[in-house]
């Protein structure tokens, strides 16, 4: 099925005759469709493909848009532009597939997804449909010309989904020029918008990544190799040994020539065949060749002719050369069954299913469960966005920026999850009539001696004009202070205000040096600038990436959505072997704002699922820290027996409150591992309640215990005891002793 869909959509790429490429939109519609007809949209799939390349000695890749040759096409085609502009009629999408599903009955009642195993015979109904499709997309193409194609192609691009690719194109074809249209990078790797990715094991090979290398840069070796490591020991059909088996013995006879030779060379040049065809084909396998037992018995044969040379009729130099084949011979094994003739071929499975294994868990940390920015992400009902162009001059009405404030707009409500609402409001602002904004820019101006490696190994040394965000941020800042950039919902529970400072300039100018856009605590800073082409520090397939200064709506959305929820980009992951942040470019691919080999900004469902997650872990984070904290408070607290009376008294609401905080714990923890992300960000506010409810009612409680413990105690409690008694006697005896009155003594004359 695979082989056929590749072959169908294949597209020679002018740049490099040998690659081809294989139009992403229909792979788009081929993956939605298998992942909707196994039911698998409420999981995370990996496709890993490893498709038979029917056409010989031809590289392929994938790639979303025009090629390099359609695009050239269309430059030199004036006439063609100028049809496609008055094409009235849009055609529908050329790989419509129907939406079906396997019947619910065949579902197993314990499994958790319909189908964990998919043979062949699982998927005949799905696979039907596919052919009938593209069936039906070799008879639209048949009898065409270029032209046509292309033209059909960009009608497509114009009535799909993909708007930034629609926003280009209708550009340049009203400009008439595509001189800065530039063609996507060819990949092996993609993520699709919906919860699916594939890694194509038979394309490529590519590379991406910053131009002066380092690791985790992707490299023509960071994918697992069938061919280099399976392959070279996979088992071939007789067919196929016999030919092998030809064509070794034409390569070592044609050295020969015409010229006459010694028996013994011949016998040499035979042995040499055999034995390196026996190696490769017969060592090991698990089913033994016929051709092998053949030659088996002509080695046998062999060894007898060699030991006939050694007679005395023949001179030295013959018999030296026959007693050395006879010792190597004595030394093989390479007809026999023992147990090392599995070796080579589990060393190489064992290789690659690790290589593959180390590639999936890239996967699973990089798309699947990403690594987010330090920091507690707050979830809230409305996103309000402050946007401020900042010019040089004064401009009267928004609409004169070269900004394309609906793309803008769309691409920053594609940010939010279906609970949330965006709001907008736009502020002119200019460097020419604002002097306190003026200074902070031209404060945070700099200028940095920045050295650049060219993918061709030149070193360059740039003069490169940005703005310090840090000061610039303390700048804005101050200003936000005296109220001047000050929004309605700056302190709203419902309500997050984003403060967007746009900058727009006329000479190159970046953020931090190297970037058009930065996410920072209270805001985010962006650059436009006047180049259409700026050559960036990345490459691709030996390729500098170029930038178009002039669009930074990819930059803009990356950091909103790292301002929003903490999402980085899609090579960066944190190490915890290493404690810190380490690069691996494989999955910086797909049609988002974080890859570096697409011009789109589409957000997938991967990233959609990683801000909610977002969200709910630091709504969950701070509940059980608000709940501990008040744990603790009521674990410190004295008791005494008249604080009893009053805390049991209490202790029945304290309980149901503390339950039904971890009732919603377990209720948010459920509906995340399902992935009904939608249902469990409802459950945020109320879990936020919840866990202020049962904080004040504990500080309640305390309060109600602590008149009780600073009540004065008036009473003397004395502690009797039988002791006392003897105590009390020898006390009154010697106090009667003592205190007694003297009898008065007479006296006597």
């Amino acid at each position: 099925m695979l082989c056929l869909v590749i072959s169908w959509l294949f597209h020679r790429d002018d740049r490099d005759d040998s690659f081809w490429q294989v139009d992403l939109d229909m792979m788009d519609v081929l993956f939605t469709s298998l992942v909707e007809y196994l039911q698998l949209e409420n999981a995370y799939n990996i496709f890993i493909l490893n498709p038979k390349n029917n056409v010989k000695g031809a590289k392929y890749g994938y790639r979303r848009g025009l090629s390099g040759a359609e695009i050239n096409f269309l430059k030199e085609n004036k006439n063609l532009q100028t049809k496609i502009l008055q094409s009235g009629s849009i055609p529908e999408s050329v790989l419509a597939l129907d939406k079906i599903r396997r019947p619910l009955y065949e579902k197993h009642p314990m499994a958790k997804f319909a189908w964990t195993i998919a043979e062949d015979t699982d998927t005949a109904e799905w696979y039907n449909s596919c052919m009938d499709a593209l069936n039906n997309i070799e008879k639209l193409y048949q009898g065409k010309d270029t032209a046509d194609i292309i033209q059909n192609k960009v009608l497509q691009l114009l009535n799909g989904k993909n708007e930034n690719m629609k926003l280009l194109v209708e550009k340049e074809l009203k400009s008439g020029g595509f001189i800065d249209f530039q063609d996507e990078c060819l990949t092996d790797t993609w993520i699709g918008k919906d919860r699916w990715a594939f890694i194509d094991l038979t394309a490529g090979p590519f590379s991406w990544g910053p131009a002066v290398g380092g690791e985790g840069v992707r490299t023509e070796f960071s994918l697992p190799n069938v061919e280099k490591t399976i392959g070279a020991v996979a088992e071939i059909s007789e067919n196929e040994a016999e030919d092998r088996l030809q064509e070794a013995i034409q390569e070592k006879f044609a050295v020969f020539g015409d010229k006459d030779h010694q028996a013994i060379d011949i016998l040499l040049a035979e042995i040499d065949i055999y034995e390196l065809f026996a190696f490769k084909h017969c060592k090991g396998r698990k089913v033994k060749l016929a051709l092998c037992e053949e030659l088996e018995e002509r080695m046998r044969d062999l060894k007898n002719e060699l030991q006939s040379l050694e007679g005395d009729e023949y001179d030295e130099s013959h018999k030296r050369k026959a007693i050395e084949a006879l010792k190597r011979m004595e030394n093989w094994n390479l007809f026999s069954d023992t147990h090392e003739d599995f070796q080579n071929y589990t060393i190489a499975r064992d290789t690659f299913l690790a290589h593959l294994g180390a590639t999936l868990w890239g996967s699973l940390r990089h798309i699947i469960s990403p690594s987010i920015a330090d920091g507690a992400f707050h979830y809230y009902e409305k996103i309000f966005f402050q946007l401020y162009f900042i010019t040089q001059e004064k401009i009267r009405n928004i609409r004169q920026l070269p900004v394309d404030l609906n793309a803008l707009m769309d691409g920053l409500s594609s940010l939010l999850l279906p609970s949330q609402k965006a709001m907008f409001n736009q502020k002119l602002m200019a460097l020419s009539e604002d002097s306190a904004l003026a200074m902070g820019f031209s404060v945070a101006r700099r200028a940095a001696a920045v050295p650049l490696l060219l993918v061709n190994g030149t070193y360059r040394k740039t003069v490169r004009s940005y703005l310090d965000s840090v000061i610039l941020q303390n700048q804005l800042q101050r200003l936000n202070d005296h109220g001047s950039l000050k929004g309605s919902h700056a302190h709203s529970r419902s309500t997050l205000e984003v403060p967007i400072f746009w900058f727009l300039h006329g000479e190159p100018l970046l953020v931090d040096k190297h970037y058009q856009a930065k996410a920072l605590s209270d805001m985010v800073i962006v650059v436009q600038s006047e180049p259409s082409s700026w050559e960036s520090h990345l490459q691709c397939n030996g390729r500098s990436l170029l930038w178009d200064l002039r669009r930074p709506i990819k930059a803009a959305l990356a950091a909103v959505s790292e301002h929003l929820a903490g999402l980085l980009p899609l090579h960066l992951v944190y190490s915890h072997a290493h404690e810190t942040a380490i690069e691996d470019w494989i999955w910086s691919v797909g049609c988002n704002p974080f890859s570096i080999t697409s011009q789109g900004w589409q957000l997938s469902q991967f990233q959609s699922d990683t801000i909610a997650r977002s969200y709910i872990i630091t709504a969950l984070e701070e509940s059980t820290q608000l709940v501990n904290s008040a744990i603790r408070c009521l674990a410190v607290e004295r008791t005494s027996e008249k604080t009893f009376r009053i805390f049991h008294s209490e202790e029945r609401e304290l309980i149901n409150k503390y339950n039904y905080v971890v009732s919603l714990w377990r209720r948010i923890s459920t509906m995340t591992g399902e992935l009904r992300y939608v249902d469990a960000m409802r459950l945020l506010y109320t879990l936020e309640d919840a866990s202020k409810g049962f904080a004040d009612k504990v500080n309640a409680t305390i309060a109600l215990l602590h008149p009780i413990h600073c009540t004065r105690e008036r009473n003397v409690h004395v502690v009797f005891d039988m002791t006392t008694i003897p105590a009390f006697l020898i006390v009154l005896g010697v106090l009667y002793i003592v205190l007694k009155p003297s009898r008065p003594k007479p006296k006597i004359n």
